[in-house]
């Protein structure tokens, strides 16, 4: 191999240190940390047909042995990986992760069945020949991808491509009129093993798909797939169309009662609330309302001092016994009310101290209604 291709190679190494199940790394359970790295690949992987190799050089296979050790920058080890990649999938590109990170240095060819040749021992794919080979070609674990692989490999293909090693899974693969079409590499030594991804693969997805036929159909009738297109009969077309409007309504009403459930918490809650506040004021206020109007409330006793007050307003001292009484005079002019008799006689001075004294009362009596107005007005606030 030349310069330019060693460098190619170098610059697609993929290598991990301690490679465990599917060619990741073991820390007690816990994912090994890599830095972040913006570098990478940025072409597809070359078809073999497009790679210069160079014949001057003779091809001597590397044993299991020196793979393992590792070898040289210019020489690694060349490994083949075939299949049908059909649907490729993440069970695919693990086993091409496997078969990069078998040796220390790795050049990964992968083969990709024609049509042909898939159709005959294997039967219909999903995706044409070009379609597959361009999926392989985007694998980040990919070096070089071969068109059109045989279904069986013979001595002449592995030195052709200078193959080292052969992966795939150890599971006996029988096609071919052969119980194993590996066993032959296997015998040879150049059989190196990978493990398969449970739970995916390519027949899995179209039992998906063939089991949920009518779910898929919907979904590419409302993508805008005519019926021809999927291959659809007139009446699975409105069957179809039906469905969809009563799975519409039917989301319409669940929302409806997620809604209503959720405006019923929400009331409840702020009942709840309410209640709670109402409780809480009423209490405040018959406890305002006892202090104020009680048997021993407020309002009583402003009504005792009042009346004190009004009492002590309207009788009159008595005038010591020593002071000298004075002679009044009658006042012709001053009648009593209700009546046609004239008043009896009254000074000047003993009028001037009634007119005090009931001014007083008034006083006293508008000021004691006033505070208790006051009062009341704010205990019932």
């Amino acid at each position: 191999m030349d310069a330019q291709s060693s460098t190619k190679v170098n610059s697609r190494k993929r290598r991990k240190e301690a490679p465990g199940p599917n060619g990741a790394t073991e820390e007690d359970g816990i994912p090994s940390k890599v830095p972040c790295c913006t570098v990478g690949l940025r072409q597809p992987a070359p078809f073999s047909d497009e790679v210069e190799v160079d014949f001057s050089k003779p091809y001597v296979r590397v044993t299991m042995e020196e793979a393992s050790k590792g070898t040289p920058c210019e020489r690694p080890v060349r490994v083949y990986a075939d299949g049908i990649f059909d649907l490729f999938h993440s069970g695919h590109a693990r086993a091409l992760m496997q078969a990069k990170n078998l040796f220390p240095n790795t050049y990964l060819i992968v083969g990709v069945c024609s049509d042909e040749l898939t159709h005959n021992f294997k039967g219909f794919t999903v995706m044409n020949e070009n379609e597959r080979y361009d999926a392989v070609q985007h694998c980040r674990y990919v070096d070089e991808v071969v068109r059109n692989a045989p279904w069986t490999l013979t001595p002449e293909f592995l030195a052709e491509h200078r193959i080292d090693f052969v992966a795939h899974d150890d599971i006996p693969y029988s096609s071919a009129g052969s119980d194993d079409v590996y066993k032959h590499i296997k015998e040879a030594g150049m059989f190196a093993p990978t493990q398969r991804t449970e739970g995916i693969s390519t027949s899995d997805i179209i039992t998906r798909i063939v089991r949920d036929y009518d779910v898929y159909a919907r979904r590419n009738l409302q993508r805008g797939y005519t019926a021809k297109e999927l291959n659809v009969s007139f009446i699975n077309e409105k069957k179809y169309h039906l469905q969809e409007r009563v799975d519409k309504v039917k989301k319409k009403v669940k929302d409806v009662e997620e809604k209503s459930k959720e405006f019923v918490q929400k009331v409840e809650e702020k009942s709840i609330d309410l209640i709670q506040k109402w409780e809480e004021k009423s209490r405040e206020f018959i406890g305002s309302f006892l202090e104020m109007f009680g048997p021993e409330g407020a309002l009583k006793h402003m009504l005792k001092e009042g009346k004190g007050r009004m009492l002590q307003a309207i009788s009159p001292k008595q005038s010591p016994s020593s002071s000298p009484t004075r002679e009044r005079s009658p006042s012709p002019s001053f009648r009593w009310p209700f009546s046609g008799k004239t008043s009896p006689s009254s000074s000047p001075a003993n009028l001037s101290r009634h007119k005090a004294a009931a001014y007083d009362i008034k006083h006293s009596y508008l000021e004691e209604s006033k505070f208790g107005s006051h009062v009341l007005l704010t205990q019932v606030q």
